[in-house]
């Protein structure tokens, strides 16, 4: 008898694990992902809004922040799959919410219940206490979103170290900042340091500013009480650097401008916003041959640099930059040619034709090494050449595309990618495209007129012949030469008041 007790004991046991096993089974169905959109870390302040999408059972009830709906979308939004449920709760100014995932509940019509947590937390931000960082390192930049391609997101241009910033929000490993009060932007989390808390949000009212020369350089510099982030923009006809001040309100009173000015003109600002200063920099020359924004102190200064005395290849300092190298190969053709070979046997053809004309060729590399694109433009800020030529291989996914190409970030560079263009195509090989607004490393600093190249294409048979001839690529080099002595000779056009005018080659 004890023994058929404690089988049947025994049964009833297994029959409740096996139905407690099915339950699990039934409800760890119900949910089959639950996550927030986009499916990242991230920081929300008030008036924010946090998204959640869940796919489950279709036709059931589900909520998230303690019973806030989800709407299930029609199929029709869909194509067709049902139980795919979507939710916006808009953060308000009391809501607290500290790093922790998002709970999400499901019922079904016949009481059917399953819960889940997002992979990843959500905080909400209290405005009472700013988030507020530093920039830090030499190369710390400013995203205009969260948008990203293998080059990178889309820059809205670089900052100094120590440049005080007010953080609202975060996606990932982007941090939002809240430059005005109707202007973001995004920063990676590696180029900035979390202050501690207590600080106020970055303000400054202007001093009276001053304009002068020195024998190399024209000098603005804008008294602050922070170090406050700005951003720049080099504009053409009329010629002119753009630099707007964030958080900053006018107490200038005057602008003194001594001796010794050679390329800027006249020296204005406007308060566009209430809380952001424009400077206007007006420029005597038409083609910008480069500028360096940065901080003494808490003194935002301008550097403004002049034209070459002589407008002429002897006697200019030309960096030359061989892409790739090292353990980065680039691109590689169907025979085997690799990018990083082709780039260095042309940039070395190049530093032969510029020096037999009288230049002085500053080499990023010169041997089959990796050099990090952080460090060839460390390099280049610190030497200063008149302009860079970056020399790459294209390559494509089909291989009937070929051709050459130029690239420039700031329009007013774009004469030097155009005089490079044209003698590209004069070599035969066909026209790929001037292409603008390039966001590479390399075009980033605006310290110097500079360019890329991208010779033809690796990937197409036909153009890979041409870029493993020793013949054709001493004929592109000559080619390049060329176009940056077209450069010059447009840079040397007289305009109406004998001002030398740079004007493009199109």
């Amino acid at each position: 008898m004890k023994i058929l007790h404690k089988l049947i004991s025994g049964l009833a046991l297994a029959g409740s694990l096996l139905m407690g096993a099915t339950a699990w089974a039934q409800q760890s169905r119900l949910i089959e992902t639950a996550e927030t959109v986009p499916a990242a870390n991230q920081w929300l302040s008030p008036g924010d809004r946090l998204q959640v999408r869940v796919v489950g059972q279709p036709g059931a009830r589900v909520t998230f922040l303690n019973g806030q709906p989800l709407t299930e979308l029609a199929p029709a939004l869909t194509n067709g799959k049902r139980g795919i449920y979507q939710g916006t709760y808009l953060v308000q100014p009391t809501d607290t919410l500290q790093d922790r995932p998002i709970s999400f509940q499901l019922l079904t019509p016949d009481s059917l219940t399953a819960t889940a947590r997002s992979k990843n937390t959500i905080r909400f931000l209290n405005p009472s206490v700013p988030v507020l960082a530093t920039t830090r390192g030499p190369l710390a930049y400013l995203n205009y979103g969260l948008g990203e391609d293998r080059l990178g997101g889309a820059k809205l241009g670089y900052l100094d170290s120590l440049v005080v910033l007010h953080l609202t929000g975060r996606v990932g490993d982007l941090y939002r900042v809240q430059l005005s009060r109707h202007q973001t932007a995004w920063v990676p989390q590696e180029v900035v340091r979390l202050l501690p808390p207590g600080g106020f949000v970055p303000a400054s009212l202007t001093g009276s500013w001053s304009v002068q020369g020195d024998s190399l350089l024209d000098y603005v510099r804008v008294p602050l009480t922070a170090r406050l982030p700005y951003r720049s923009q080099l504009l053409t006809k009329p010629s002119r650097l753009v630099v707007d001040i964030y958080g900053a309100t006018s107490n200038t009173n005057w602008i003194t401008q001594r001796a010794g000015l050679q390329e800027l003109g006249d020296v204005t600002y406007e308060q566009i916003e209430p809380d952001v200063v424009r400077m206007v920099l007006h420029l005597r020359h038409r083609q910008s041959w480069g500028y360096h924004i940065g901080y003494r102190g808490n003194v935002l200064e301008i550097q403004v640099r002049r034209p070459p005395q002589k407008l002429r290849l002897r006697g200019l300092t030309i960096a030359v930059d061989a892409g790739h190298g090292g353990s980065n190969g680039g691109a590689t053709g169907a025979s085997g040619a690799r990018e990083k070979d082709l780039t260095l046997a042309i940039a070395r053809q190049l530093r032969r034709e510029l020096e037999q004309a009288g230049a002085l060729v500053l080499m990023t590399r010169d041997q089959d090494v990796t050099v990090e694109n952080g460090a060839r433009v460390q390099l280049l800020r610190q030497r200063q050449p008149h302009l860079l030529v970056s020399i790459h291989v294209n390559s494509s996914g089909s291989p009937t595309v070929r051709g050459t190409s130029t690239f420039y970030r700031y329009v007013a560079f774009r004469p030097l990618s155009v005089a490079l263009y044209e003698q590209m195509l004069a070599t035969g090989l066909p026209g790929f495209g001037n292409v603008g607004n390039f966001n590479f490393g390399l075009n980033g600093p605006t310290e110097y007129p500079n360019a890329l190249v991208e010779t033809a294409f690796v990937s197409n048979p036909e153009d890979e012949k041409l870029l493993v001839s020793a013949e054709f690529q001493q004929r592109m080099a000559k080619a390049m030469r060329q176009g940056i002595e077209n450069f010059l000779k447009g840079c040397r056009a007289k305009g109406p008041k004998g001002w030398l005018l740079g004007q493009s080659a199109e």
